[in-house]
């Protein structure tokens, strides 16, 4: 007779509050120069050995990048390293952003995200 009830406790936050979130982690990573802007987010290969060798070549361990346009050998070379995640420019969200050390942004990426929060 009283069966299971599906209840959602969500609470949603309002627009502003979230693009107000998602500016102050922005800037956040700016001040500890945590920030990185490449021309392009682009690999020759799929091979994560080459991936691997780049990013210690900029010293990154734990990063997040962001692309508008995500090239398909850079997501193979890179989907294999752990601490590093490829999002679009669409999918940022403050709490990967702040689960990760360094912030990668392509030019492109930041135009929309400029955009955006305007």
């Amino acid at each position: 007779m009283f069966g299971p009830v599906v209840r959602d406790h969500a609470v949603d936050m309002p627009k502003n509050f979230r693009k107000l979130a998602l500016k102050v982690a922005l800037s956040a990573k700016q001040a500890e120069g945590k920030l990185i802007v490449l021309d392009a987010a682009k690999s020759k290969t799929h091979k994560t050995k080459d991936m691997v060798k780049a990013f210690a070549g900029l010293g990154l361990t734990s990063a997040l990048i962001i692309d508008e346009a995500l090239d398909q050998n850079f997501i193979r070379a890179v989907a294999n390293i752990p601490q590093v995640d490829v999002l679009p420019q669409k999918g940022l969200n403050v709490y990967d952003i702040l689960r990760r050390d360094t912030l990668v942004l392509t030019k492109d990426a930041v135009a929309q995200l400029e955009a955006r929060l305007k």
